[in-house]
């Protein structure tokens, strides 16, 4: 299908007939869509997930250009030993991070080469929130940490409606802490 002339329903549909056909002709699709043979290790699900994927690249276009950069640089860190890298630097040096437990509140500062908390250092956050609750968190999830926006705002999910769009609703506060005695996310 060249690009410009895209009909989404089409492609949907061609896609949604791939797991339905033979090893043979799922072969013959890669060839035609990859220039060369599928290797033959290759199971049939795999095949024509592949398949419908590269069907999507020529129809949409593939991963960005920074997208491809950082998994070549992710490769490279894993290849020599850091698998660290796959993170990134999510949370830089200096943050501070407050959490509220059990009437307690706890700052946690983000350090180079992991969190400082009351005085200790830690590896990752989720070693600091097990440390303060005594059981596994994970660590992003403790401290309400989001994670970074997608540049593909479309594959972000649903937009959220303005409060000021809505007529009649006002803003209130929420707390994303709630106290309740035997809950977890105290």
């Amino acid at each position: 299908m060249p690009r410009g002339t895209i009909d989404d329903a089409a492609l949907e549909a061609e896609i949604g007939r791939l797991p339905a056909l033979g090893l043979l002709e799922l072969r013959n699709r890669w060839k035609t869509l990859f220039g060369h043979s599928a290797p033959k290790s290759l199971r049939r699900n795999f095949l024509a997930r592949a398949v419908a994927y590269q069907m999507q690249v020529e129809a949409y276009g593939g991963l960005s250009v920074a997208t491809k950069r950082r998994l070549r640089e992710i490769v490279s860190a894993v290849r020599n030993g850091d698998a660290n890298a796959m993170l990134g630097s999510r949370i830089k040096p200096g943050t501070q991070m407050i959490r509220q437990w059990q009437n307690t509140t706890h700052t946690v500062t983000a350090l180079a080469e992991g969190f400082e908390w009351n005085g200790g250092t830690y590896k990752s956050l989720s070693a600091v929130a097990n440390a303060i609750t005594g059981t596994n968190w994970n660590g992003f999830a403790f401290f309400g940490v989001k994670r970074a926006p997608s540049s593909n705002k479309n594959a972000a999910g649903p937009r959220r409606i303005k409060l000021d769009a809505v007529p009649d609703v006002e803003a209130a506060p929420v707390s994303p802490l709630k106290t309740n005695v035997g809950d977890r996310r105290a």
